[in-house]
């Protein structure tokens, strides 16, 4: 019986052997490992880190973008019964000799002379800190510095010491020990560590697998370009591949990930709806640079696709007359939709964050499912899963088997069942705040069962806006209205214990500069457009014709738009590229009171 990870790692090394595990592409090259040098390889690095002295329940820390040694360094890490700490790359100095402080890290594993700066920044605040394990270092050089290649022939002299040490360690640990702490992004006041155990691992792991019809078998093929850091990635990509026997080529990053596509051909893919979002718009886009008639066949076959996807998700009969148009549509629209992506696909992910009707009904039009689902780091990312074969577009399926999940009086979603984290890192506080008297997590999420069991997430509790007429608005639908314009790339609907709605955004320049020349705007630079008054005539119709689509109460009454996208490095969105409300609120503090001077 599998109750770890770590049997999962050494059952299917077993079964596959010499096939194609995981590959990664680095400067245009995929470097490779099959089931046999990925585990020989994570059983190098475990025991190198055993001879550094790491112990059972002991914390190792990852700081790096996703490549192969990431997994290494997991397996090992957890194949010797230590507990991984993955760490995103683009934190802050200070931001990561926190994480590395609070958790009490012993070993640290970073990628490139920049993340080592980091880590020796966090060495001098924190002696624990023993060893920092660069894997690309260049030529710098500390007394607490080894390089990755180090630690393997540390590892490997071990293992021709002791050829059973690794697998004694493995079967040491238990389904309560720690596996990984996952430390939120902490865009509400000081990062918490999310405690996640083998069980937690397994939990989610086996759920999925008992959803049928499968998501997975050992004949697909993955492209992941989400970060490993996330833990959606890491469950639902990383450790559920795994279990499946699925070959995972990690993309080079996410700028050549259609490129990737193209090489690898995946048949499924991880994504988060901003991905979903943002390929939409660009199609729609590429059709308004089309000639009239070309936009006509396009929207025709829209509509064609639309109400295809819409009698499927009813389970209604498809009239033989509409499956004709259907055909003739698909081979002029949507098959060029697949083909982008590889022309293998068969169902992708949009978690994390509610996914606008449309843009679902388009991939689905395609043939490529779109699956929405719904989970938090404190319960390993998905507790629920919509079905392949029994969803509704807009819910997040149903629980996952195993997964209870029950509404609190004010609607707060409450999920108990083995996928439910420990706690929080030496937070006991936090972690009797984060449960129920009866065991359940709050997740400050509202959502409603409809009446066949799919469960709708209607907003985030603390982000629900009260307006002060006494309005409750959830600003995600309104916000999921507007970002299906393809102008628009990122918009945030402002209006809590305010009179009425206003809202920030961002606009999609290649978008702006088509429409100017269309428009017969003159311009030198596209950005010179938001400054425009004929150019911000046109948002101001853009915003009219959403707010037609809302109740009088919801709809968007002013706005103002911010100049600079918004990123990662910049604070404003998650790993996941979900907005930080709290932070974007307050960097624009003034330009939101402007507009309710009057």
């Amino acid at each position: 019986m599998e109750e770890t990870i770590n049997h999962v790692f050494r059952n299917r090394t077993a079964t596959y052997k010499d096939r194609l595990a995981v590959e990664k592409k680095r400067s245009g090259r995929w470097d490779s490992a099959t089931w046999n040098q990925y585990y020989d390889r994570s059983r190098a690095v475990g025991l190198g880190l055993a001879a550094l002295g790491v112990e059972k329940g002991d914390r190792v820390a990852l700081l790096s973008e996703n490549r192969l040694e990431w997994l290494y360094t997991d397996m090992g890490t957890l194949g010797i019964g230590a507990c991984l700490v993955p760490i995103y790359t683009t934190l802050t100095a200070d931001e990561v000799a926190y994480i590395v402080g609070n958790a009490e890290v012993k070993i640290l594993v970073v990628e490139d002379l920049v993340q080592a700066e980091k880590a020796l920044y966090a060495a001098d605040k924190y002696p624990a800190l023993k060893t920092i394990v660069a894997v690309e270092a260049g030529n710098l050089t500390h007394s607490n510095l080894i390089s990755f290649a180090e630690l393997m022939q540390s590892g490997m002299d071990a293992h021709r010491a002791d050829a059973t040490m690794f697998e004694n360690k493995a079967d040491d640990v238990t389904p309560d020990d720690l596996a990984t702490i996952v430390y939120t992004s902490g865009t509400t006041g000081v990062p918490k560590g999310a405690m996640i155990t083998h069980k937690n691992v397994m939990a989610v792991i086996l759920a999925l697998d008992r959803i049928k019809p499968g998501f997975a078998n050992d004949a697909d093929q993955a492209v992941p370009f989400l970060p490993l850091s996330h833990v959606f990635e890491r469950a639902a990509g990383h450790f559920y591949g795994m279990y499946k026997g699925i070959t995972s080529s990690y993309a080079e990053s996410v700028n050549t990930v259609l490129e990737d596509f193209g090489e690898k051909r995946p048949t499924i893919i991880l994504a988060v709806p901003r991905v979903c979002e943002k390929v939409y718009q660009k199609i729609h886009m590429q059709v308004e640079q089309q000639p009239p008639w070309r936009q006509k066949v396009f929207h025709w076959g829209h509509s064609i696709g639309t109400r295809i996807s819409t009698l499927r998700e009813e389970k209604k009969p498809v009239p033989v007359t509409l499956k004709l148009k259907y055909k003739l549509a698909f081979a002029l629209i949507f098959k060029k939709l697949r083909q982008a992506l590889g022309g293998r696909v068969r169902w992708m992910t949009a978690s994390g964050a509610p996914t606008a009707r449309d843009i679902i009904l388009f991939f689905n039009a395609a043939g490529i499912q779109v699956v929405e689902g719904y989970g938090m780091t404190e319960c390993f990312a998905p507790a629920t899963m919509s079905n392949l074969a029994d969803y509704r577009i807009g819910t997040v399926g149903k629980p996952l088997p195993g997964v209870e999940i029950k509404l609190a009086d004010d609607g707060e979603i409450l999920i108990r069942g083995d996928n439910v984290f420990k706690g929080y890192w030496k937070m006991p506080e936090e972690t009797r705040e984060a449960f129920t008297e009866d065991g359940f997590l709050r997740t400050g999420d509202i959502g409603v069962f409809d009446d066949a069991g799919f469960l709708k997430i209607t907003d985030r509790k603390k982000n629900l806006i009260i307006t002060s007429s006494g309005k409750n608005i959830a600003p995600q639908k309104i916000e999921n209205l507007f970002l299906s314009d393809p102008l628009f790339t990122h918009f945030i609907v402002i209006g809590d214990r305010r009179k009425f709605l206003s809202a920030l955004l961002t606009i999609n320049l290649d978008q702006a500069a088509f429409i100017a020349e269309k428009q017969g705007i003159a311009f030198k630079d596209p950005i010179a457009l938001l400054d425009h008054p004929e150019f911000i005539h046109i948002i101001d119709e853009h915003v009219a014709e959403r707010n037609l689509h809302l109740a009088r109460f919801e709809t968007i009454k002013r706005y103002r738009i911010i100049k600079k996208e918004f990123s990662q490095e910049t604070g404003e969105l998650t790993p996941s590229l979900k907005i930080k409300r709290n932070v974007v609120q307050e960097q624009y503090a003034d330009l939101i009171d402007s507009m309710y001077m009057d």
